[in-house]
């Protein structure tokens, strides 16, 4: 179902779950410049909560929109939540969603029941370690393609590969990550790289300390859930949640960047506590 923003940028929303009273349940996807792939943890929930999921703007199969800031972000959250007729939700953001979710919150705080922080960066240099494993987990011929296929014209073909190459890295288990990145690579939706640019440009002019006291301000309960093989280091989640005050841990064994697809039991169990 469609919803327009205050500023007329369409986006694309989907509703499950059950309405049971409790807060109602948003997820917010990663990328920047991705899309909603995340019906798997909606189903983890929908038994319990009203699940809404939905393309941030300029992404996937909501509208175009030149407009890509943090604040933006957020402000759509907060219209979404009003739209549905929510007066609290919990946000549940996956990578790049996890700090967009940490701005909600921090914005629109007297809206916002809890907050999941899923496998995102947290602070401090995680590039070096984030790098080094990568480049690990790659052999010599895959990151020479890689590099092949990187900023250029790409076929379909190529453009599926390039993806895959790109995001095989992220899972812990070594034999099928391939077949897990392929799976999200082959979806005909476009990455919208200049969202990407320019949100990663916001993200990375923030000092430590800017991001630091924004999670010093949040007041809801901040769970944090990192897979233990995700080739960003848990190190730099830990220290970002050792400033956010009502806050609590999870570290996922044996699993990556997308924990839910290695560790589902366990994802799950994390979940339905913060819903419940």
């Amino acid at each position: 179902m469609p919803f327009s923003t205050s500023d007329g940028i369409r986006l694309w929303t989907a509703t499950t779950g059950t309405a049971t009273g409790r807060p109602a349940v948003v997820i917010l996807h990663g990328g920047p410049g991705l899309w909603d792939d995340y019906a798997v943890l909606a189903e983890m929930l929908d038994d319990l909560v009203v699940v809404h999921r939905f393309d941030q703007r300029g992404c996937g199969r909501s509208d175009p929109s030149d407009v890509q800031t943090l604040a933006r972000s957020a402000r759509d959250i907060d219209e979404l939540r009003a739209y549905f007729g929510h007066e609290r939700i919990v946000v549940i953001g996956h990578s790049y969603g996890a700090t967009l979710a940490m701005t909600y919150a921090a914005t629109y705080g007297d809206h916002v029941a809890g907050v999941v922080y899923l496998d995102g960066v947290g602070i401090g240099d995680w590039r070096t370690a984030y790098h080094s494993e990568q480049a690990r987990r790659m052999t010599p011929e895959q990151f020479a393609r890689l590099e092949e296929l990187s900023g250029r014209r790409r076929t379909p073909a190529e453009e599926t590969e390039f993806r895959a190459l790109s995001w095989f890295t992220d899972h812990a288990d070594r034999e099928r990550a391939m077949g897990w990145a392929y799976a999200s690579a082959a979806v005909d939706l476009p990455i919208n790289f200049a969202a990407n640019r320019a949100l990663a440009a916001e993200m990375n002019s923030r000092t430590p300390d800017e991001v630091t006291a924004q999670a010093a301000s949040i007041q809801a309960p901040v769970t944090f859930i990192h897979g233990a093989g995700d080739p960003r280091p848990a190190f730099a989640v830990q220290d970002l949640a050792a400033h956010t005050p009502n806050h609590t841990f999870h570290l996922i064994p044996a699993a990556g960047h997308s924990p839910w697809l290695e560790q589902p039991d366990l994802v799950r169990e994390v979940l339905r506590g913060v819903v419940r």
